[in-house]
């Protein structure tokens, strides 16, 4: 079960642990709080005032403060200020501890932020059911927080490979585009697929399927740069976005792709894969548009396929480049290459 989800976060026991942090100048009020809180089970931290405080949640790991009004260098409300402005991207409770005359302080404290009040002297039995009102709120704060994170994680990653998924690379494509447009660089594409996936999945189930795309991930993964895009869509497809790379950059990160993938093992050194990749370039003459680019990197990703697979095409205007080639094709290739050196040269040194 997804660990967002399998735990109630404001159960008894999820409470206990919690840290609270007690700032008050009193000696005797301060141990006497730290005494009631640590009976049931919470972790207490005394502080003599407000400037403390205000240090002591500025390191992490608070769950909650007590905060006398009355204390010197800063007051409980001006440290409630503070903090209430340090946490304004999560939620950490804070309680102000007043005497029972002091109203025109409670209702200061709660218009700045302050999440609730103890009075002075305090009921032992009210103090806690206060502090834990104050701890379920946040766990449920913090519980809805870690589901948005994972929600807004899945919403551009696939889960199966941890890369980018479709929808975020067609955004981030538009702007490579755009930029590159702008400021007359190249854009290269590779667009690579595993050959024969269903074969190996009916040999090895659908485990082997996965830790093959794994794999294939990986060894995409180890090729790019950091500025590289990359993201796989579909069931064994994967679309790499090169951003100010040349042609014979895009051919060496898909070769060092196309050998790092044939010289993996997968399952115990039992089973091997392979990819057919397509390379396409802007600008040049039938690229000019974002579209065009995907479908020149389609075009030679299938002619890849018809092929026979595990090769590499290049789109260009004048046909394709298959590369490294396989058998008697290695020659015609290689020579074409040899005349982008410095290129793929340029992008080895950025990898």
């Amino acid at each position: 079960m997804d660990p967002v989800t399998s735990v109630d976060p404001t159960t008894a026991e999820a409470l206990v642990g919690s840290r609270i942090v007690v700032a008050d100048d009193d000696r005797i009020t301060r141990d006497l709080l730290a005494s009631i809180l640590s009976s049931h089970g919470f972790k207490v931290e005394t502080v003599v005032d407000g400037q403390e405080a205000v240090e002591r949640v500025a390191r992490g790991g608070v769950d909650l403060v007590l905060l006398d009004i009355m204390m010197p260098r800063l007051s409980g409300l001006e440290a409630c200020r503070l903090l209430k402005g340090m946490t304004s991207d999560t939620f950490l409770p804070v309680v102000l501890v007043t005497v029972k005359t002091d109203t025109a302080s409670r209702v200061e404290g709660l218009k700045i932020g302050a999440d609730d009040y103890v009075c002075k002297p305090f009921d032992d039995q009210e103090l806690i059911a206060r502090v834990e009102a104050m701890l379920r709120i946040k766990k449920l704060h913090d519980h809805v927080a870690k589901a948005r994170a994972r929600l807004a994680e899945l919403s551009i990653h696939d889960e199966l490979t941890g890369l980018y998924n479709y929808r975020y690379l067609h955004e981030r494509l538009s702007e490579e585009f755009k930029r590159a447009e702008r400021y007359h660089d190249p854009l290269s594409c590779i667009v690579l697929d595993i050959d024969r996936l269903q074969a190996l999945n009916a040999v090895g189930g659908r485990p082997l399927g996965d830790l093959i795309i794994k794999g294939v991930a990986k060894a995409i993964t180890n090729s790019v740069r950091e500025v590289d895009v990359v993201s796989r869509f579909g069931g064994e497809e994967f679309l790499i976005v090169l951003p100010s790379t040349h042609f014979a950059g895009a051919v060496t990160v898909a070769e060092r792709i196309w050998r790092e993938v044939g010289a993996a093992r997968f399952e115990d050194s039992a089973h091997r894969a392979t990819i057919s990749v397509g390379v396409a370039l802007y600008p040049s003459r039938d690229v000019r548009t974002k579209d065009a680019l995907l479908r020149a990197a389609d075009t030679a990703l299938a002619q890849a396929k018809r092929d026979g697979g595990n090769r590499i095409c290049v789109f260009q205007q004048e046909g394709y480049l298959y590369t490294p080639a396989t058998g008697a094709s290695e020659a015609p290739a290689r020579s074409e290459r040899t005349t982008e050196r410095a290129s793929a040269e340029k992008h080895d040194g950025e990898a």
